[in-house]
């Protein structure tokens, strides 16, 4: 199978097109005939090694010391089942599927594999394969860490950095919960971030969000610069402090602080899993999540895309294409028209 492979860490020309094996199928494993995956920001570390501070050694126990430990990135999937174990019964070839692959990758490859028991769940019957991969990982990492919090209706939730994967997938999963959304984000992304369902929108260029009067009940810091110490006084009694990103004094102080304090501060997203990837298709099916996509690219064109998402100015997902097919038109662009019109 054609596969997108690195051999080091470094710049995106380090990736490149081979032939690698296909996977091979076990007793309880699916083999996906992947269509699409996205090129995220969890891609752009594992390549580059460029992590947050003093994380360079417990990012190299799963991505590798001094080389690669898997070669073929890409954490989630889209695509058709083309082969099950003997001891799979909930999925069957030819079912049109989306799943995470987490930290064992493998995506960005016309063929990956995941276990019955993992991530897994039917594509939505109302998107394509293209939109329907951007559910993965920044769905089911905004659910991992929102489902931690006590997201009442009516609730205020400020998602820093609201325009990316996972800052557009918290903004729409809040907003479906009934909570009023201030998105963080520059001034280019407010009417997608709006039409998402924030109900107000911060320009980071020209506005300090910290340096509001308003509080929050739930603060979700997806770019990394919102520690507990400078967002403390915006949150409100027993309110959530969500690290998506953070650096490693932050992940071993986050349940110091949770105790001492009666806030929530996590780091960890937990487990994802085939009833949270459902709920994410449930909500598309009903209209309620809309796919995201900055822009698509084919895998020969793999190392452009990580050159794209290097930049850290995507507007939710970039998805790469493993066949032949015209990709459909942008999704951002897609609901930005229907939002001004």
């Amino acid at each position: 199978m054609r596969a997108a492979v690195y051999h080091r860490f470094g710049g995106p020309e380090n990736v490149r097109v081979e032939e690698t094996p296909r996977p091979t199928v076990g007793p309880d494993d699916v083999l996906i005939r992947v269509q699409t995956s996205t090129v995220s920001a969890a891609d752009h570390r594992a390549r580059s090694r460029e992590v947050p501070r003093g994380l360079g050694l417990l990012a190299a126990t799963g991505i590798g010391l001094l080389r690669p430990k898997r070669r073929v990135l890409g954490m989630d999937a889209a695509g058709i089942v083309e082969a099950v174990g003997t001891d799979v019964t909930r999925i069957a070839p030819g079912d049109e599927v989306i799943a995470m692959l987490g930290a064992n990758f493998g995506g960005h490859a016309e063929y990956a594999r995941v276990r019955q028991g993992d991530a897994i769940a039917r594509k939505p019957r109302n998107m394509t394969f293209e939109d329907a991969v951007t559910l993965v990982f920044g769905g089911l990492t905004a659910r991992g860490f929102l489902k931690q919090a006590d997201l009442a209706p009516g609730a205020a939730v400020l998602v820093n950095g609201a325009s990316g994967a996972v800052g557009t997938a918290a903004v729409q999963l809040a907003a479906d919960a009934g909570a009023h959304v201030t998105g963080v984000c520059s001034a280019a992304n407010l009417d997608l971030v709006t039409s998402l369902g924030a109900q107000r929108v911060i320009d980071y260029t020209t506005e300090d969000f910290t340096a509001e009067a308003a509080t929050y009940d739930v603060i979700v810091d997806c770019v990394g610069n919102a520690p507990f110490a400078r967002v403390r006084h915006l949150l409100r009694p027993r309110g959530a402090l969500l690290l998506v990103i953070t650096d490693l004094p932050g992940l071993l102080l986050a349940p110091v602080r949770s105790r001492r304090t009666g806030h929530l501060v996590t780091a960890d997203v937990g487990k994802s899993t085939a009833e949270d990837l459902a709920v994410l298709v449930d909500l598309a099916e009903a209209g309620h999540y809309r796919a995201v996509r900055d822009r698509t690219y084919d895998l020969a064109d793999i190392a452009e895309a990580h050159r794209f998402v290097d930049t850290g100015r995507k507007r939710g997902n970039v998805v790469l294409r493993l066949t032949g097919e015209q990709p459909a038109p942008s999704s951002t662009a897609q609901q930005t028209e229907e939002a001004s019109s």
